[in-house]
């Protein structure tokens, strides 16, 4: 299948490019490099599958929907200048070929190794005198019972270098499919050039989010407690029980103003995780849950403030969405830390409700996304109808004391 798949669409597709020539190419080159990306595709999830090989997809996004003469021109045109076509083009010899036979001899050894149990069990006598099994000329039973041993021999190699040789077949496939280092960093530095402004859109919301918790809160009142000491001090001779009514008023005005103050700063950076880190503010969200929150936290020390900052508002918005939406009994947080991959924070928030949940559905999940963004962080959330919800987030971070 390998080389008549590959090899097929190899020659298909070099005839639809010469025939853009006639223009008929225009249209034939986008379905047919469309059926090489599928097939490429499907050997990246076999290379999973079978031998734990991760190849990523470097191709670039296209239009979905082409309209008209025009839109199917941009559409081949935007495929033929992805270097991932010309590299997956590259792959379908390769595969026709170097790939076939790397396929090829995991399935050959094995039924070698069978023939010569097959040669032991009486086939020896339907060639005899004119068969060689590897160095063994097949005469007698004796040589039959060689051949056992022998296939025994290649069985055991079959078994030990099957394995490795499938790796191999898909280690091959990698080194024309997965994305250049060169694809790799430009794909990056268009994600931090998007997080960059994500995070610039995100500084000026909450900017103007502060102004005007402000201006309709604590100044508001600031201001009507000034008032009232203008007044209480034009009263205080003449009035003096209404002076001291004022008095009373201007009291609760500035309690209030210190409150909504307290809140305003709460809600830019809580006090308890300022003061007490990451684990024992996600604790204290825990306990403010209407739901039952299980937490299992296991962490090495205080990471960055702008760190611990994300990830709280974070699981904030989670454990809220799985309160308020979610119908569940029971949600459990777990937050880790590993050194693997230079340092990861692991943070997941699993619910027992409906399920169902949609991270292109609603401004929540996208906030979470574009503030785990701003520190080349992932969201990933796993939901089926019916049940059960994990939404995982994974921050790069290094912890700052033991």
């Amino acid at each position: 299948m390998s080389i008549g798949a590959s090899m097929a669409l190899f020659v298909l597709t070099l005839v639809s490019l010469v025939l853009m020539a006639l223009g008929v190419g225009v249209f034939t080159t986008p379905w047919l490099l469309g059926l090489v990306r599928t097939h490429a595709n499907q050997r990246r999830m076999l290379a999973h599958d079978w031998a734990g090989v991760e190849i990523m997809e470097p191709y670039r996004p296209l239009p979905t929907n082409p309209v008209g003469v025009a839109g199917h021109v941009e559409r081949c045109l935007m495929m033929l200048k992805d270097p991932a076509t010309w590299r997956d083009f590259l792959w379908l010899i390769v595969d026709g070929i170097a790939g076939f036979l790397l396929a090829l001899f995991p399935p050959a050894l094995l039924f070698y190794g069978i023939e010569g149990w097959l040669l032991f069990l009486g086939l020896w006598r339907a060639v005899a005198g004119g068969y060689w099994y590897g160095f063994i000329h097949i005469e007698h039973f004796s040589d039959g019972v060689q051949s056992a041993a022998l296939g025994t021999v290649i069985l055991g190699i079959a078994l030990a270098a099957n394995p490795h040789i499938l790796r191999g077949h898909f280690v091959l496939a990698r080194s024309f499919l997965a994305p250049t280092r060169g694809a790799l960093l430009a794909e990056r530095v268009e994600r931090l050039y998007e997080t960059r402004h994500d995070a610039v859109d995100t500084s000026a919301a909450e900017l103007r989010r502060i102004e005007r918790d402000l201006h309709d809160g604590a100044q508001a009142r600031l201001v009507a407690m000034g008032m009232d000491l203008g007044t209480i001090e034009a009263l205080i001779e003449h009035d003096p029980a209404k002076a001291k009514q004022l008095i009373s008023q201007a009291r609760q005005n500035s309690a209030e103003a210190l409150t909504e103050l307290r809140d305003l700063v709460r809600g830019i950076h809580p006090p308890v995780l300022a003061e007490r880190g990451l684990g024992d503010a996600a604790e204290a969200l825990a306990l403010r849950m209407s739901v039952p929150v299980e937490v299992d936290i296991e962490l090495p020390g205080r990471f960055s403030e702008p760190v611990e900052s994300a990830a709280y508002f974070a699981i904030s918005e989670v454990l809220t969405n799985a309160a308020k939406h979610a119908d569940a009994d029971r949600v459990w947080l777990d937050i880790h830390h590993t050194f693997d991959a230079g340092g990861m924070l692991r943070i997941s928030v699993t619910d027992d409700g409906h399920g169902g949940a949609d991270l292109r559905k609603g401004s929540g999940m996208a906030g979470i996304e574009r503030r785990l963004g701003q520190f080349d962080g992932v969201l990933a959330v796993s939901s089926p109808p019916g049940g059960p919800t994990m939404v995982t987030m994974e921050i790069p971070a290094h912890p700052l004391t033991p």
